[in-house]
């Protein structure tokens, strides 16, 4: 009685063992995890929030597992994806060329539209309702970091405009965008550059707007085609062009970023041409002068 048992149970113990075996690999595969860095545009736990509904989303369409590896510093973000401790990066301009022009594995998926439905943005020279005198005097200036679009290369652009360069002035570099808005709005500093949008936001403590810079290319999501598939890459941009804030998915993106949730269009390296004529052979600081 015995003997028909032992013949039925090695097919069947072989048939559990190869089921086991292709959920193990089918597994493996699913859980295969990907780094993603922001820049730290505000405060660490306001970036998080930022993000993670929307990563949220691209873990399940990908299948896979997206971790963000914060970090305070731009430069840091940029040593990473090149030494391949990062796979995804949201970066905007000058940090993105400045990643290109040592680490040409970086590609562009796709620019985040900003709420007005366009691909661009603007960064702002800003003050606490004290207008810009012409060159006269040594002038005090709150900035981002070296690497920001919005710090010391958007702001060096609207001084010469006027016959003036902020290598002459004094400025400090913040770090964070709102950190450089409610320093101008306390009065710690007489001007300071930030992104428009951040800016406008602070419009209610008295920060104004003296000038705004030429459109630049909207912040990005960077892939790192050494670490990526061009199978992952493609899946990435479909995935976000794809979106419909307006009307089917607007449920959905309302819970990202406001930064993240009008949509996505395709990216090219072509796009911040603009942004390389800006920058120019310019030698930007590492750190304030005073």
């Amino acid at each position: 009685m015995h003997a028909p048992l032992q013949w039925f149970g090695r097919p069947a113990c072989r048939l559990f063992l190869s089921l086991a075996c292709l959920f193990t690999a089918i597994s493996g595969a699913q859980a295969e995890t990907l780094y993603f860095s922001p820049l730290p545009m505000e405060q660490p736990e306001e970036v998080v929030k930022q993000f993670k509904p929307m990563l949220n989303f691209l873990e399940k369409q990908l299948g896979a597992k997206i971790e963000i590896r914060y970090s305070t510093s731009y430069a840091e973000i940029l040593e990473h994806f090149r030494t391949g401790q990062i796979d995804l990066a949201y970066l905007g301009p000058l940090p993105y060329i400045s990643l290109r022009d040592s680490h040409p594995q970086a590609e562009p998926l796709v620019h985040f539209l900003e709420k007005n439905g366009e691909a661009t943005y603007s960064c702002a020279l800003i003050s606490a309702g004290t207008p810009l005198p012409r060159p006269a005097r040594k002038k005090t200036f709150a900035l981002t970091q070296p690497l920001s679009t919005c710090g010391y290369l958007a702001i060096d652009a609207q001084l010469r405009k006027q016959g003036d360069r902020l290598d002459q002035q004094l400025f400090r570099y913040l770090d964070k965008h709102d950190e450089v808005v409610l320093a101008v709005a306390r009065g710690d500093y007489e001007y300071g550059g930030a992104k428009t949008a951040i800016a406008r936001n602070y419009a209610h403590l008295g920060v104004t707007i003296l000038a705004e810079t030429p459109p630049l290319p909207s912040f990005a999501l960077v892939a790192s085609s050494r670490r990526l598939s061009a199978e992952r890459i493609a899946q990435l941009r479909k995935v976000l062009t794809g979106l419909d804030p307006q009307t089917r998915d607007k449920t959905l993106m309302s819970e990202w970023g406001i930064q993240l949730r009008n949509g996505a269009i395709p990216a090219a390296d072509r796009d911040y041409d603009v942004v390389r004529q800006l920058r120019g052979k310019m030698k930007i600081p590492e750190q304030g002068n005073f």
